[in-house]
């Protein structure tokens, strides 16, 4: 039996945010597994690039996101973060949440069907994608 899956969207990743999160993953690979997985299969379909070269309005660490969950249609602000900097009350969510793993190397219009926490697929499009310096 053969199980559709859907096309992803192309990423693009910063060649040093890219060695950074794989390395996150990795330490997590026995407590979070199916993270890991998705993370380490996002970062090896992305186009790595030097911080320069990324093309504009591509959510990279430290940006500030507006994406919307069209499963349920909200609207949210964040700015995606290394775990040490997370704050949910703050609005800066780690790159080791499944909401923030989905968000990683995609540009502002493009969507993604992603896992929730409880395992459930949901459509993450990007409105909006802002530099850390930017704000």
């Amino acid at each position: 039996m053969n199980i559709a899956v859907p096309e992803r969207p192309p990423l693009h990743l910063i060649d040093c945010e890219a060695d950074a999160i794989t390395n996150l993953a990795l330490q997590l690979e026995h407590r979070q597994p199916d993270l890991t997985t998705l993370l380490l299969a996002e970062i090896d379909r992305a186009e790595i690039h030097h911080a320069e070269d990324l093309p504009t309005h591509v959510v990279a660490m430290n940006s500030y996101v507006t994406f919307v969950d069209e499963s349920s249609g909200s609207r949210r602000e964040i700015q995606l973060v290394y775990p040490q900097h997370a704050d949910i009350e703050a609005g800066r969510v780690s790159i080791l949440t499944p909401i923030g793993a989905g968000l990683i190397g995609l540009a502002k219009g493009q969507s993604i069907l992603w896992p929730d926490r409880d395992g459930h697929a949901r459509r993450l499009r990007i409105e909006d994608v802002r530099s850390g310096n930017d704000h």
